[in-house]
């Protein structure tokens, strides 16, 4: 993953409601969720539940599709895994980690 990438996966995320949009998505895994069970779940205003969706979608976390009258969206699991593939590349010095590795790592 490029770090340009990188940095606008992550300014979309540095936010509450975006990223609690995101792990939503997460959780509903492949079968997506509409905008209107993301509102009523998250307890987010429709207006505001556009916007947050619209930056999450332009950092490729998310995408949509249109099913009839509604559009389902569904988090992006190959950018998710890029990212966190990303941010961990370098864990622990380049050696696997195990768990007790993650445990005991003093960074």
């Amino acid at each position: 993953m490029q770090e340009a990438n990188v940095i606008r996966s992550l300014c979309a995320l540095a936010h509450e409601a975006r990223l609690r949009v995101f792990r939503a998505l997460v959780v509903a895994g492949p079968e997506g969720l509409t905008p209107s069970a993301l509102a009523e779940q998250l307890e987010i205003a429709p207006n505001a539940l556009s916007f947050h969706l619209k930056e999450l979608f332009h950092a490729h976390l998310i995408s949509q599709e249109r099913q009839g009258r509604n559009v389902l969206y569904r988090a992006a699991f190959p950018v998710m895994n890029d990212l966190l593939a990303y941010l961990t590349e370098n864990c622990c010095q380049g050696v696997v980690c195990t768990d007790d590795a993650v445990a005991s790592c003093q960074c």
